[in-house]
């Protein structure tokens, strides 16, 4: 390997995949090198992450915590910037060679699209961004030469599945699921379920949202509709299976009947080296999975009669256009409400397929309808839950 290292933007990098991210840096100094960190709201962990790694800029984006960050990192040749249209126009700085999105939600959808149209390579671990605008964001990486390289555990392992089987026809990618805290519970057993018990995942360590969504099966839900636009395949070639033990992250089957299947121990800094690394393969001291466990692997079907989510994000795929925009954004604010005590774990679903019912189709949506839809829906979704 050469001398050159690349120089990272991480876009959330107080959250749960960008401290990862930092801990694949820290063991791998000699080939990266962090140009940009960003973070919402938690203004002490970006000054630490920032005096460590010193980046070119950061970037905070609630602009009250401006002056505590300008403060803290002033005298240490690092430029802080503050608002959201910070973290989106930072992206484009010429020194950048790959764009880590690990923000949360719709929010990192604006500079994602920005990363693509200055021509940076983009680890996509923002799942949120597909699920609003797939078709918009596939089509412009293709326009503009630029690789999305997936970071999500699922869509990691189907890509290094398919690596040296581009030319073959895929006929099924199969998503596993570890069918979060809830497995197996019917109906009436989740009438009472706390934001506590929701957040207990058995198998990852994650942020509270996604946690919310894993218990809910939405996430395996904008899973489904990220595969089909990284991978370019219908909605009917895509099946989700559980997998308790969250050893096979995802598989591949191909039209002879071969399936190929990526495994390893639940680690999420395993998919974000590799998308950080690819085409390159690097050595790494993250724990390895033993078969001298003798640890079974089991298998089953989801219930979307209880677990509801999985079902409507399938049915928006089908319907297409703006509809995955409308439950992304239902999705979050009936989750934001969950974790706040002011909705049921099982009302979620309720709100996300009013909003679909009350928000405008459109069949071909264009950069402003994502902005529209997206504003009208959490208006609606509040309205909703108040």
């Amino acid at each position: 390997m050469d001398n050159y290292k690349k120089q990272i933007a991480i876009l959330g990098s107080t959250g749960s995949i960008g401290t990862q991210a930092l801990d694949v840096i820290r063991s791998n100094r000699d080939y990266f090198s962090v140009e940009v960190l960003t973070a919402n709201n938690n203004a002490g962990l970006l000054i630490v992450q920032s005096l460590e790694f010193r980046p070119n800029a950061v970037v905070i984006g609630n602009d009250l915590l401006y002056d505590q960050v300008n403060d803290a990192l002033s005298g240490h040749d690092i430029k802080v910037y503050a608002g959201h249209e910070a973290i989106a126009s930072v992206v484009e700085m010429d020194t950048i060679d790959t764009v880590l999105t690990a923000m949360v939600g719709f929010s990192g959808l604006k500079p994602t699209i920005r990363a693509i149209n200055a021509g940076k390579q983009v680890a996509l671990s923002n799942k949120e961004t597909l699920v609003v605008a797939g078709e918009y964001i596939t089509e412009l990486a293709a326009e503009k030469g630029v690789n999305i390289l997936p970071v999500d555990s699922e869509h990691s392992a189907i890509f290094q599945c398919m690596l040296g089987e581009f030319h073959n026809r895929i006929e099924r990618i199969i998503l596993t699921a570890s069918g979060g805290p809830f497995r197996g519970k019917k109906r009436h057993e989740l009438g009472y379920v706390t934001r506590e018990h929701a957040l207990k995942h058995p198998n990852w360590n994650m942020g509270a949202k996604i946690t919310i969504d894993s218990a809910t099966l939405m996430n395996k839900g904008l899973e489904v509709i990220e595969a089909r636009w990284l991978f370019g395949v219908d909605h009917s070639q895509i099946e989700v299976v559980i997998h308790p033990q969250s050893i096979i992250h995802s598989m591949v089957e191909f039209e002879d009947g071969s399936i190929k299947a990526q495994m390893g121990v639940p680690d999420m800094r395993i998919p974000i080296q590799f998308a950080l690394s690819y085409p390159n393969r690097w050595k790494s001291d993250f724990p390895r999975y033993s078969f001298a466990n003798k640890t079974e692997l089991n298998f089953e079907e989801p219930d979307t009669d209880t677990f509801r989510n999985l079902a409507i994000a399938y049915e928006a795929l089908r319907k297409g256009g703006i509809v995955p925009c409308v439950i992304n954004a239902a999705n979050e604010v009936a989750v934001e409400a969950f974790l706040k005590d002011k909705l049921g774990f099982l009302e979620i679903p309720d709100v996300i397929e009013a909003c679909m019912d009350r928000i405008p189709y459109i069949s071909k949506p264009g950069y402003e309808d994502y902005f529209m839809s997206d504003k009208e829906t959490r208006i609606i979704a509040k309205e909703i839950i108040n």
